[in-house]
């Protein structure tokens, strides 16, 4: 072959060979698009004692992510709490005051099948370039990579790489790192390197305003006594209140009836899991004298300690609502106390609730000890 020729047959060669990823040379994407639900914002997130410290976290995160001690941040919970919600919050805000910054969320299984494709079209180092390039990795139920070794070495080094540039990771899980099997050691150490906060079911009162925020902004018609009814039954997660409004809403507009506490009973009976808990005079005493530090026997003693007669006045009052005794025989049950003693106790603790809010959250902590 002359030289001519040898020279057209290596540049043929060349040009139909695959780019090779250059380690010292950053690739250049196309605009990305991050995969966020606008509706999942920081101002439509409700905070309460179960979420405090995964929303105080988050939002450090949103004004200055990669570059703070929340890094990872390492959600956990069970599902419905509001996890997806609050990462995506994290990347909206990120966006906001940034637009160019490179956010992506996606779940741990997405991650998965990309990697699959990878493996299968040998384009694993395409793969990791790409996730290296990303400023805001948000990853959902990263307990999917349990038993997938490949996997999680691979986003092992990913996770390496951006950590060590300053690229900020948000993960969540439906436990906490110290009960996942099936990882491998050294992923599980760099899930702890930052802030692993819970995300805890909703108490009462948050329960109770995030179905009010949700009656309101729909313009519903729902009386204060029935959105009582459902934060007090409907315990486990968001959506399940969510999804009780929604049903209530479709039943209400099929029936033309007015939404009622029978309505809501009917709702929860068919799509929420409720367990009657036969509640007893000695399950009350237990539970109010549980809270208050005291031993039941003190509840019979004859002595005008407020902390005593606060606690045998809510005795009383929670055995009259939730017991079919009369108001004699819990008075006998409780000191030895006449009916009207009883009756006395029953309407000062309905008076104080009403104007003393310590009060209120003392029964309110009470009757989820005793339904629980």
């Amino acid at each position: 072959l002359t030289a001519t020729t040898k020279s057209t047959a290596v540049k043929k060669m060349q040009q139909s060979m695959p780019d090779l990823l250059d380690p010292f040379k950053q690739r250049v994407y196309d605009e990305l698009d991050p995969r966020l639900n606008p509706i999942y914002t920081f101002e439509s997130y409700y905070q309460g004692a179960s979420n405090m410290l995964a929303r105080t976290a988050a939002e450090s995160i949103a004004a200055n992510p990669g570059r703070n001690t929340f890094n990872p941040l390492f959600l956990f919970g069970e599902s419905g709490v509001g996890k997806t919600h609050l990462i995506q919050a994290i990347g909206l805000r990120i966006k906001e005051n940034n637009p160019a910054s490179r956010v992506l969320y996606l779940s741990a299984h997405d991650f998965l099948v990309q990697y699959t494709d990878a493996v299968r079209n040998n384009r694993v180092n395409d793969f990791i370039s790409f996730y290296q390039s990303i400023d805001v990795l948000l990853m959902d139920d990263i307990q999917e990579f349990a038993g997938k070794t490949q996997t999680q070495n691979t986003f092992f080094h990913i996770f390496n790489h951006l950590h060590q540039s300053n690229k900020q990771l948000v993960l969540t899980c439906d436990r906490p790192p110290v009960e996942l099997v099936g990882m491998v050691s050294r992923l599980l150490t760099r899930f702890k390197w930052g802030l692993t906060a819970e995300v805890e079911r909703p108490d009462y009162e948050l329960r109770y305003d995030i179905l009010m925020s949700k009656v309101r902004r729909d313009g519903l018609s729902i009386s204060e006594e029935v959105i009582d009814y459902i934060a007090r039954n409907v315990t486990d997660n968001v959506r399940d209140l969510e999804g009780v409004i929604v049903s209530l809403m479709v039943r209400s507009s099929v029936l033309k009836k007015e939404i009622s506490i029978d309505m809501a009973d009917q709702v929860l009976a068919a799509s929420v899991k409720m367990t009657q808990k036969q509640i007893t005079i000695d399950s009350i005493k237990e539970a109010v004298c549980g809270y208050y530090g005291l031993e039941t026997s003190r509840l019979l003693e004859r002595t005008r300690k407020r902390e005593v007669v606060v606690a045998r006045q809510m005795s009383m009052y929670l055995a009259k609502k939730y017991t079919t005794l009369s108001l004699a025989g819990i008075g006998d049950v409780l000191g030895k106390k006449d009916h009207a003693t009883v009756l006395h106790a029953c309407k000062t603790i309905s008076e104080q609730v009403g104007v003393d809010k310590k009060l209120r959250s003392d029964l309110e902590e009470i009757e989820q000890r005793i339904q629980g």
